[in-house]
Parts: structure tokens; C-alpha cells; sequence
């Protein structure tokens, strides 16, 4: 079991490397909601997205001899660039299987961060495939993007620094994509929260989590057609008994809903966050129209996981 000081010492461990990034709030957005939102800004962070956060916790815990052999990870694009970051900021080579659909703009950003990519078909069978197919020939030790105790505590470091700020926090809002995020930000709210609810985002195209929390057990997807690319992995064996005993819930958002918030953002904030981030803020919205005289004027956070985007595909 994850415990508070794991959290706290995480935080120290990763301090050198990582923003501790800003928290952000409308007074547009808020009269809006009903609410008084809290936005923490990874995309702000190094790399652009929350992901520097666990990468670096878990390159950081490799024993001397499993640095040298490098470390592998598949990654649609955000913890590709941040594993790269991380490696590179630390002195390891990182191999990164990344699908071919992957942004352009992510790739480049792996390259830049000194990443070796493989390029593989996408699907989460190819992409683990060629992850150990590399760690066998290489000796690199794998890390998984989201099911991976340590990657989990550090991802949960942003909700530990968000509550440093804003310890009444009354909701947090995370978007769900392989469960990291999600899983480390509920525990940071569980041992540095006060009744504070955690709520997660999904799209309709790729609700794996949703499905999860209902049927008791971890759920595929037979599509994942939405404009969020980071989020359409699953959960895994690690993060989701977290999950499960920690989230209250997860809030299905539409494409439509998730561009509007994204555009919502952008235009009230001049905040450039992706699609995945306004997952989490679509989610807020819809909570707020469905429960208004519950949530508000409440304290609600929200993570901005991540702002890299291909400025050439914009969806508005």
C-alpha cells in the first residue's frame, strides 16, 4: 500500500527536475460553472504534461547497473517525451515504442528530448510487443506508462502540490486515460485532502474506466476514436485497485463536449492545453449542469495534464 511519506519523499526525490507548475483561475470560467475552480497547470511542466513527474520517479529508483542499460516504454506521445526528458536529464538512454498514429508534434519532441523511437502499429498488443522484444535484446528495464507503483506516486505529486495551495479542495477532476494520473492524484487527495471527492473524465469513444468501475474488473476498448490520443489506453493490474477504492466516479464526455472546453480554455484562459486535459474540464462542466445546486460555489480542481498539441490540426 502507497503511503504519505512515499508521496512526500517522491516530491523531494523529483524536486531538481520538475516545475512545480502554477495554479491558474477565471473569474469567466467560474461564473460560468457556479463553481471557484482551481487549474493546475501541467502543461506548463517540463515536457509539456504531468508525465515528467512519474518518468522522473522512476528513472531516479533504478539501481546503478539498470541505468546503464537504459530504460523502454510505448507511449502515444506525452510520457514519450517526458521518459526521454527524464532519462536524458538523469544520463540514460530511452528507447520509446511509439504507434504510428502518434502527433507529429510528439514525435519531435521525443527526438529533441533525445529519445530513440521504434515506430509500431497501433494497438496496445503491438505497441508491449515491441517494448519487450527492445528490453530483451537490450537489457532495459521497462516502464509502464500509467501501471507502475512509482510512476503512480509521482504522477500524484501535481494533486500533492494543488493541495499545498488549496487544501479545502471540495472536488478534483482528473481526466482517465491508463489510470496513472487518476490513481496518484487520489491518493495525494486522500492522505493530503479534506473530504475531498475525486471525479475522473473519459470520453464516450474510449470509456474502458467507466465500464472498469462498474463490472468490478478492467475493461477493453473496441474503439477508441476520439480527438483525446492520450487517452486511449486501459487500465492496469496497479492503478486500478487504486482506483477503485479511492475515485468516486467517472464522467463520460461526448467529442463535442471535450472541443468545447478545449476551446473554452484557450479563448477565457489563453491556456494552450490539449485534448486530453479538456477531458477533465468537459467533465467539470457537465457535473456543474447536472448537480448545479450541489457543486455550487464549491472548491473544485481541476489537473491540466498536459499542452501538447499539433497547432496544424486544431479542431476549432
Amino acid at each position: 500500500m502507497v503511503t504519505a511519506n512515499q508521496l512526500s519523499e517522491c516530491h523531494a526525490r523529483i524536486k531538481p527536475y520538475i516545475h512545480n507548475t502554477p495554479v491558474f483561475t477565471s473569474r469567466l470560467v467560474n461564473k460560468e460553472l457556479g463553481a471557484n475552480l482551481f487549474f493546475k497547470c501541467e502543461n506548463f511542466q517540463r515536457a509539456g504534461a504531468y508525465k515528467m513527474r512519474g518518468a522522473t520517479n522512476a528513472i531516479l529508483l533504478l539501481s546503478k547497473d539498470q541505468k546503464k542499460n537504459g530504460v523502454v516504454t510505448h507511449s502515444s506521445g506525452n510520457f514519450a517525451q517526458a521518459l526521454s526528458l527524464a532519462a536524458q536529464s538523469i544520463g540514460v538512454v530511452a528507447h520509446i515504442v511509439m504507434p504510428s498514429t502518434a502527433p507529429e508534434v510528439k514525435k519531435i519532441g521525443v527526438r529533441e528530448y533525445g529519445g530513440i523511437i521504434h515506430e509500431c502499429t497501433p494497438t496496445v498488443e503491438a505497441r508491449q510487443a515491441m517494448a519487450n522484444n527492445i528490453a530483451n535484446e537490450t537489457g532495459a528495464t521497462f516502464i509502464h506508462p500509467s501501471n507502475d507503483e512509482h510512476v503512480i506516486i509521482g504522477q500524484g505529486t501535481a494533486a500533492m502540490e494543488l493541495l499545498g495551495e488549496q487544501p479545502h479542495l471540495e472536488y478534483l477532476f482528473c481526466p482517465v486515460g491508463g489510470g496513472g494520473l487518476i490513481a496518484g492524484s487520489s491518493l495525494a487527495v486522500k492522505y493530503f485532502g479534506s473530504k475531498c471527492s475525486v471525479l475522473g473524465g473519459e470520453p464516450f469513444e474510449a470509456d474502458d474506466a467507466y465500464r472498469s468501475l462498474i463490472s468490478g474488473k478492467i475493461e477493453g476498448n473496441t474503439s477508441v476514436n476520439t480527438i483525446a490520443d492520450g487517452l486511449k489506453t486501459t487500465l492496469g493490474d496497479i492503478n486500478f485497485p487504486i482506483i477503485q477504492n479511492n475515485v468516486e466516479g467517472i464522467i463520460r464526455v461526448d467529442e463535442e463536449e471535450i472541443v468545447r472546453a478545449m476551446q473554452m480554455i484557450w479563448e477565457r484562459m489563453k491556456l494552450i492545453i490539449e485534448p486530453s486535459s479538456a477531458v477533465a474540464v468537459a467533465a467539470a462542466i457537465n457535473y456543474s449542469k447536472n448537480n448545479y445546486k450541489v457543486f455550487k460555489n464549491k472548491k473544485v480542481g481541476i489537473i491540466i495534464s498536459g499542452g501538447n498539441v499539433d497547432l496544424q490540426k486544431l479542431p476549432f
